[in-house]
C-alpha cells in the first residue's frame, strides 16, 4: 500500500532521539517504527502492549517485605554497614 498520508506529532526531543537510535539498530526509521506500531495495533485490536502496572508475585512481595524489615532492623541497631557478610549474618541472628 503506498504511503500517502502524513502524520505530524509533537514529542520530547530527547525521547525522539533515543527512539531513533534504538530503531536504527533494527534498520528502521522512526516512521517505519510508527507504521509497525500502527499495524500491530490493528492486528491486536488495540494497543500492542500491556498497559497494566507490573505487580510482583506473592513470593517476590514477601522477599521485598523481608528486605525492608532487614533494612529497618539495621537502621534501628545504629550499626549501618558491616565489615563482612559474616558480621551481618551474625547480627541478623542476634
Amino acid at each position: 500500500m503506498p504511503k500517502t498520508a502524513t502524520l505530524s506529532i509533537r514529542v520530547d526531543p530527547k525521547i525522539k532521539s533515543e527512539a531513533e537510535t534504538l530503531y536504527s539498530r533494527y534498520g528502521l526509521s522512526l516512521g517505519d517504527a510508527v507504521n509497525v506500531f500502527l499495524h500491530q495495533s490493528l492486528n491486536v485490536g488495540g494497543l500492542p502492549f500491556d498497559m497494566r502496572a507490573l505487580r510482583p508475585n506473592a513470593v517476590t512481595e514477601a522477599a521485598m517485605r523481608e528486605g525492608d524489615e532487614i533494612i529497618r532492623r539495621v537502621k534501628l541497631s545504629g550499626k549501618g554497614r558491616f565489615d563482612s557478610a559474616e558480621d551481618m549474618l551474625a547480627d541478623l541472628k542476634s
